[in-house]
């Protein structure tokens, strides 16, 4: 499924992919977060296709599921260990290998855990523009679903330490809900904008309003220089 299936099915504005297309191309990192068949993997391959024809692509899942349409992908997967109890290779042995693999872009399928303290570490340190998927009900539990992953890593890091990390490394959370009559949509566009003391400042950029219509907030985005520096689609 490409963009323009996407705003057909009314998954998502054309405003809102403007938006997100250009955040992409940016470079600007994105968790996708949602619950169970809300439709987070598609959205990332969606996402994905905006990502530069010339940029090496490094995917990585359980089960291939991204159909991405570039000459540059690598896709990698993870294998349960054998009838023996060995020759497992977990996301997380998967992340640290992609990052000798000179990728541009990193794209993890579904971060669910201690795999999410080295994604954090290589979207801080040269991988900008990665994307993920989280399962999580909103954008605040995405960051605490991340905060869980990274401690259950055994970094032994402080809390406020894991914090600045996310805030870092991640941009913009895009959450996915299922509605009652069974569509996908995108409810909520938020900024991972800074630190107020302890707590990370998660504000919305765009969300769905009363009548499941996805509308901007008049909240700029932070980063909104660098989607203009990038030639953005996207103008207000």
């Amino acid at each position: 499924r490409g963009i323009e299936d996407a705003i057909s099915s009314r998954m998502i504005t054309r405003e809102a992919a403007d938006f997100l297309s250009s955040c992409v191309a940016s470079r600007v990192s994105i968790l996708v977060s949602g619950g169970t068949g809300a439709g987070k993997t598609t959205l990332l391959g969606i996402l994905a296709g905006s990502i530069g024809p010339r940029e090496r692509i490094i995917t990585i899942e359980d089960a291939a599921e991204l159909n991405i349409e570039s000459g540059h992908v690598v896709r990698l997967e993870s294998r349960p260990p054998g009838m023996e109890g060995t020759g497992a290779i977990t996301i997380r042995d998967l992340v640290r290998n992609a990052l000798r693999m000179r990728p541009d872009r990193i794209i993890v399928g579904e971060a669910r855990g201690p795999e999410a303290l080295d994604m954090l570490q290589a979207m801080n340190t040269g991988h900008e523009g990665s994307l993920a998927t989280v399962h999580a009900n909103s954008p605040r539990d995405a960051v605490s679903r991340l905060e869980t992953m990274v401690l259950m890593a055994g970094a032994e890091l402080p809390l406020a330490a894991v914090r600045e990390q996310i805030v870092r490394a991640v941009g913009l959370v895009v959450q996915v809900a299922r509605l009652p009559g069974g569509e996908r949509r995108v409810t909520e566009i938020a900024e991972l904008s800074g630190m107020e003391g302890t707590t990370v400042c998660v504000q919305a950029i765009a969300r769905m309003s009363p009548s499941h219509e996805l509308e901007f907030t008049g909240i700029r985005p932070g980063f909104l220089d660098r989607i203009k520096t990038a030639g953005a689609k996207w103008n207000r």
